[in-house]
């Protein structure tokens, strides 16, 4: 992998991590016209996904030192009602993970073996995402002040099923919300906080992997140069691309991602079945 593949990749994580448009997805395109091997775009792929959450842990660091000082401050923990916002937020994202940790400790290899069938699949889903946006904009919002358990485990399914490629993390977990009635200011928000710990999680298995392996093996083609630029175009593009999509939302101009979605599916399939 050159410089200039790791800049652009970079650019197409930071970018699309946090717009509902699939990073999978366009990676594993741009990896297929880079001429990538699975296994190194996998390796990839998850260290630009951790460059994403170091920028989200950036970008919303009020938030987290808010969700921190509730959970530490003194409170009474008989029942739910009465904790306080921030440790009720906690115990929320809690409840996002325990979907995607059942289908991480459970179906890790069939999800991997999914990442590795090419563009087919990520044309299918991106189909899929552009009909999820659509619904979710023409949805009759109820606007909710508080996203509740339930509805934290519901949007925690939308992520866990999110793990397809070309099925967009941040446009299933968000228009998944809106369809519950959820307000848009706190979607975006809880979105991208609900991601953190999986993915801080999946990098740490990673992590395991290539010590098993030996980290030349592991890195492939992809040199330590390569993976740096790689990473810090990531989170730089990322920090600007989240504080972009938290207005996104608030505006409700998801409609416009769901158009971009079905044309950049055609394209997948259009490479799938014409290369």
């Amino acid at each position: 992998m050159s410089i200039i593949e790791a800049f652009i990749l970079g650019i197409i994580q930071g970018l699309t991590e946090f717009l509902p448009v699939s990073s999978s997805g366009h990676l594993t395109i741009f990896g297929h016209l880079f001429g990538l091997s699975g296994e190194e775009n996998l390796t990839f792929t998850v260290l630009l996904h951790v460059a994403t959450v170091c920028s989200t842990l950036l970008v919303l660091w009020k938030e987290i030192v808010w969700i921190f000082k509730d959970i530490f401050s003194k409170q009474s923990w008989k029942t739910y009602k009465d904790l306080n916002d921030g440790t009720k937020y906690a115990i929320n994202i809690l409840i996002s993970m325990i979907p995607i940790a059942i289908v991480g400790f459970c179906f890790k290899d069939k999800v991997e073996e999914i990442f590795g069938s090419g563009l087919l699949i990520v044309g299918i889903m991106l189909f899929v995402t552009a009909l999820l946006l659509a619904f979710s904009y023409f949805a009759k919002p109820r606007q909710k002040e508080h996203i509740s358990g339930w509805h934290a485990f519901i949007i925690g399914i939308a992520q866990a099923i999110a793990v397809l490629p070309g099925l967009s993390r941040s446009g299933s977990t968000i228009a998944t919300g809106l369809l519950l009635g959820n307000k848009k200011e706190k979607l975006a928000q809880f979105s991208f906080l609900m991601v953190i710990p999986p993915i801080l999680g999946e990098a740490l298995l990673d992590v395991k992997k290539i010590f098993e392996v030996g980290f030349t093996t592991a890195m492939n083609n992809i040199s330590i140069l390569s993976a740096i630029v790689g990473f810090v175009t990531a989170f730089v593009v990322g920090c600007l691309a989240c504080k972009w999509m938290i207005n996104i939302v608030k505006k409700g101009k998801l409609i416009y991602f769901s158009i971009y979605c079905a044309c950049v599916a055609i394209v997948a399939l259009v490479l799938h079945f014409g290369m």
